[in-house]
């Protein structure tokens, strides 16, 4: 069987792989606080049989990370809604353990916690769920000091409620999981960073640009049509050659 089927097999595997990437990042254009998934191939090895030498690759994709630029800053006008300004992270509690995000889009449950829209509690400075009172109005100062005006007896009373764990690691200390939560790589809680500021009132949109993901998918889409006419191209050459022997013979 003629190798390039291997071949051409092979990098058809991988551009569905890297475009698998792409659709996710397409998918989450419209995601609060989404981070692009960075998708590329890389060349590997391949080990060489006795007597050969080393000169063969091959080609795996992979997503070594992600791209941490900001999104688009939208004015909500909503109470519980925020973003980071500039760099961060909100830190929530989730059930394998602390995790980070940059998407504000909170709201209160059932219990009066402070919740992404996910559901999982926004966590405080001192490592705990925020709990809101049931009357009042919440605001948010930008260094996240959150406060509750109206929530006592006397409309005019302001109470303070929590700080939010505001963090910002080194990015490539950061892992994405599969929920689409980031995660110190030693899986240790992140120490909240006093400089970290935020902006009430907004959320920050998803950083994927559209119109580079649909260009990067129809090239993609293109380079996989051209593997499949190359293994289509070498299937029929084989027929050829092989009807051509049988006539010989």
């Amino acid at each position: 069987m003629d190798r390039i089927l291997y071949t051409a097999s092979n990098g058809a595997a991988r551009i569905l792989e890297q475009q698998s990437a792409i659709a996710n990042n397409m998918a989450n254009v419209s995601t609060t606080g989404f981070r692009e998934q960075l998708a590329i191939y890389r060349s590997v090895p391949v080990v060489p049989q006795a007597g050969e030498l080393p000169t063969r690759v091959s080609t795996v994709a992979s997503t070594p990370g992600s791209r941490f630029g900001q999104g688009a800053m939208v004015e909500t006008g909503h109470s519980l809604d925020t973003a980071i300004a500039g760099e961060g992270w909100f830190a929530v509690q989730t059930p394998q353990g602390e995790a980070y995000t940059r998407s504000g889009e909170f709201a209160v449950n059932q219990e009066n916690q402070l919740v992404t829209l996910g559901g999982l509690p926004v966590l405080s400075n001192d490592g705990r769920p925020i709990e809101i009172p049931e009357r009042g109005s919440v605001t948010f100062a930008t260094d996240g000091q959150m406060s509750a005006l109206g929530a006592g007896d006397n409309p005019r009373d302001i109470q303070m409620l929590a700080q939010l764990k505001l963090v910002n690691p080194p990015t490539d200390q950061l892992v994405r999981g599969d929920d689409g939560l980031f995660r110190l790589a030693g899986g240790q809680p992140a120490q909240a960073d006093e400089a970290v500021r935020i902006a009430p009132g907004f959320v920050e949109k998803s950083n994927v640009n559209p119109a580079s993901a649909m260009v990067a998918m129809i090239s993609n889409a293109r380079q996989f049509e051209l593997q499949m006419q190359v293994i289509k191209n070498a299937s029929t050459n084989e027929e050829r050659g092989n009807s051509v022997l049988s006539a010989v013979g």
